[in-house]
């Protein structure tokens, strides 16, 4: 999804691990992806930021920070049983923190309300409540750079292949009502796939929706654009939107547009295209309505995308209880700001990755007509995804 614009927050951020990396660091052995654990050791507000590491029984592996719930390196095998890393980001947590010079959701755990609400408001109950404006007129991924994806979380490592992140938004924060109390818990499972549950409760009416951010290369070149790899989505419909992303409100086939991917094609087929909507996003940032959500119930059992790599053979299959899943392409990757960013494994070209978002359609609180992300008190918010990783 289109990245959002810097804050002070950044400077403040940065200066606080400034301070922090002055003391000494010791070099710890490096993950199989590379990464040193030594450049995650930080301390943001008085809280401990570490890399944590999940490792599979089929070798993958996943680090993952407590600063913004952030998927760093996702290692799994490929067609010659080498281990590739699948995700973009930093290999160190300045980067991450820096969010006047290099802003970005990169693997982010996203909250409390994933992609874009209109104008910054909502309504609730008779309550309207305006909501930090960060991008354009309107409020994206809870408030982008003071929103979950750069807090640090409370982290648990329950054994090699789970940990769980605990964060607590106060009531007003950003403009959203009520205290909420949030878990994102990232598990490998069946050896090969990384499932992501999402669970919160509240003590006032409020709106949620959380995702996980992950930009996908599953080539593991992340200096060439990914358009080799092979997408396929789930749904007979998509929400268009306008040229600040909007959804227009309406729900309209994919039949006989580059929105398509009922049948597996590479992205690089149609992300050129002349459609107005691909030309509006510059690409593909939009969300697809899946066949897997039917009568307010999303089947988490049936795949609901899926993307292939002919370069590795790295199948990637995606699973989710939600109602939609938003397809951004690294449009804005680059481009501008980002051509000179250092980046892991970097560096970065237009269009290198794909992200794959579970989530609530974009602006659902001000559309009643749709699924809806109201979160009451003594209820309890589950979201799950999970991406199944083979080769073939």
């Amino acid at each position: 999804m289109k990245a959002f614009k810097a804050s002070f927050f950044g400077l403040s951020a940065m200066l606080a691990f400034t301070m922090m990396s002055c003391e000494p660091q010791q070099t710890q052995q490096l993950t199989a992806s590379g990464l040193n654990p030594a450049k995650f050791d930080t301390i943001v507000n008085g809280e401990t930021v570490k890399l944590y590491t999940l490792k599979g029984d089929k070798g993958m592996e996943v680090c993952i920070t407590n600063y913004g719930g952030r998927v760093v390196s996702l290692m799994v095998p490929d067609k010659n049983d080498s281990l590739v890393d699948v995700v973009l980001g930093f290999d160190n947590i300045a980067q991450y923190m820096d969010t006047l010079n290099s802003p970005t959701d990169y693997g982010s755990s996203v909250g409390r309300y994933a992609n874009r609400i209109k104008d910054a408001k909502f309504t609730l109950n008779d309550s309207t409540y305006p909501l930090k404006v960060n991008d354009g007129p309107n409020c994206l991924h809870g408030g982008g750079t003071t929103g979950w994806m750069n807090k640090v979380y409370k982290a648990e490592q329950v054994d090699d292949q789970t940990l769980k992140l605990t964060i607590v938004a106060e009531d007003g924060e950003n403009g959203f009502p009520g205290t909420v109390t949030a878990t994102t818990t990232y598990k490998i499972v069946n050896g090969n796939t990384l499932d992501i549950t999402w669970e919160a409760e509240t003590d006032k009416p409020t709106i949620i929706n959380q995702t996980n951010h992950n930009y996908y290369n599953l080539s593991g070149d992340f200096t060439q654009p990914g358009y080799d790899q092979v997408l396929y989505v789930n749904a007979d419909n998509f929400t268009p939107s306008d040229r600040l992303y909007i959804p227009t409100g309406e729900i309209k086939s994919v039949e006989g547009t580059p929105m398509d991917f009922r049948e597996p094609h590479a992205i690089g087929d149609s992300i050129k295209s002349e459609f107005d909507q691909i030309q509006n996003a510059h690409g593909y940032d939009h969300n697809w309505c899946l066949n897997t959500y039917k009568d307010g119930k999303g089947d988490d059992t049936v795949v609901c995308a899926s993307l292939y790599s002919p370069k590795t053979g790295i199948f990637m299959e995606m699973f989710t209880n939600e109602p939609g899943v938003q397809v951004y392409s690294g449009n804005f990757q680059g481009i501008g700001k980002e051509v000179n960013i250092p980046h892991k494994n970097g560096p970065y070209p237009q269009h290198v990755s794909v992200c794959l978002e579970s989530q609530k359609y974009p602006d659902s609180p001000n559309h009643p007509e749709w699924p809806s992300a109201v979160l009451n008190p003594g209820e309890k918010y589950y979201s799950h995804a999970a991406y199944k990783f083979s080769v073939k």
